[in-house]
């Protein structure tokens, strides 16, 4: 036996090699390549799965500029903005599956603290962002001041006026977000960070997901840049901690990629309750939106029908795509503020999934 293993050494080597040598997954990794230096991009890292099994996970640049500190998939932390939206609805689709809330209730239900409005608001809403609540205004993007709890993130917006009537137009709201991870608070009875923590991330092994905390140490996390006439510049500081339902989850794309399985499985709870999440919504006049509760979904230039979510956050873009029909996720996140992460992701499934050359 000790005589074999030398041998099963090498061919697991060799078997490896093959792998990496596809021609698709190096024209994949070469086209990543290109799109973060035509977006003078410092890091990258991307993650692809194709029917539960990692295809390939790479990183790209530099996770710390200043340190010269490399890409890790599976563990630099990265700011995935938006794509935090997915992860929170996905908290509400465990409430939704136990029965522990009314999407079509009034808020107050929950949140008994909320101001009434000249109209009621629902949950539904809230979550497909037709409850007329207001986006960022001025600076507040870029929001320094830490926020304890979700009640005090609440107070930047909570006494604006409504935009419009609910369900009459489609507006897409970092802040309603906050109130739904309130109204999660208020449906499941615990702290809304504790929930996510203990009810996504740790049933599906997100093991380097957590909320952005900058009063915290935070191994693997990135460095967050921009660019300035040609050079790379620090971003500016931020605290999330005013949206962290919408916006204020770090991760890696090894599990986001994880997150996306979990979402095709139906690891969390029912395709009903998935269907109910994922599909758009309508609007009073007959009008569809692109946007279910916590996800967008469309089909791309290529005719593939995708769900996912976007996020862009200062110093970071991302973007999580799932095509059900192919059974794929890709997972892309950035520690730029400027990078060419929409759109045109899709042409990494297209080359994966391409007849190999």
């Amino acid at each position: 036996m000790t005589k074999l293993l030398p041998v099963i050494f090498i061919t697991l080597l060799f078997l490896s090699a093959c792998e990496k040598t596809d021609p698709r997954i190096a024209k994949a990794e070469d086209y990543i390549e290109q799109l973060r230096v035509e977006s003078e991009s410092v890091g990258w890292t991307a993650t692809v799965s194709v029917d539960n099994e990692i295809v390939f996970s790479t990183g790209f640049g530099l996770g710390n500029y200043e340190q010269q500190v490399p890409v890790y998939p599976g563990k630099t932390k990265f700011r995935i903005g938006s794509i935090s939206k997915a992860l929170t609805a996905a908290g509400l689709g465990i409430l939704i599956e136990e029965g522990k809330i009314d999407l079509d209730a009034p808020v107050q239900k929950y949140v008994p603290y909320w101001p009434k409005e000249r109209y009621e608001i629902t949950t539904r809403q809230v979550a497909g962002h037709q409850a007329g609540i207001r986006h960022y205004r001025n600076q507040e993007f870029l929001s320094s001041k830490f926020y304890p709890t979700v009640r005090d993130g609440l107070e930047i917006f909570m006494n604006d006026t409504l935009l419009f009537e609910p369900g009459t137009k489609y507006s897409y709201s970092s802040y309603g977000f906050n109130l739904l991870s309130a109204i999660m608070e208020g449906a499941s009875g615990e702290e809304f960070l504790h929930f996510m923590q203990t009810r996504v991330f740790d049933p599906l092994e997100m093991t380097e997901t957590t909320a952005e905390r900058m009063d915290s140490l935070i191994i693997y996390r990135a460095g967050f840049y921009d660019m300035d006439h040609g050079k790379v510049i620090n971003a500016p500081y931020v605290d999330n901690s005013y949206k962290w339902a919408g916006g204020g989850f770090i991760s890696t794309s090894e599990d986001l990629a994880k997150f996306g399985n979990a979402m095709l499985n139906n690891t969390l709870f029912s395709e009903e309750v998935k269907q109910q999440l994922i599909t758009p919504q309508t609007l009073v006049n007959g009008d569809k939106t692109n946007y279910g509760m916590g996800f967008s979904s469309g089909t791309d230039e290529f005719g593939r029908n995708y769900y996912g979510h976007g996020g862009g956050s200062v110093g970071g873009c991302s973007n999580l795509i799932i095509y059900p029909e192919e059974n794929m996720v890709v997972a892309v996140i950035t520690n730029d503020t400027r990078a060419k992460v929409g759109g045109e992701l899709h042409k990494i499934a297209d080359i994966l999934l391409g007849e190999e050359p």
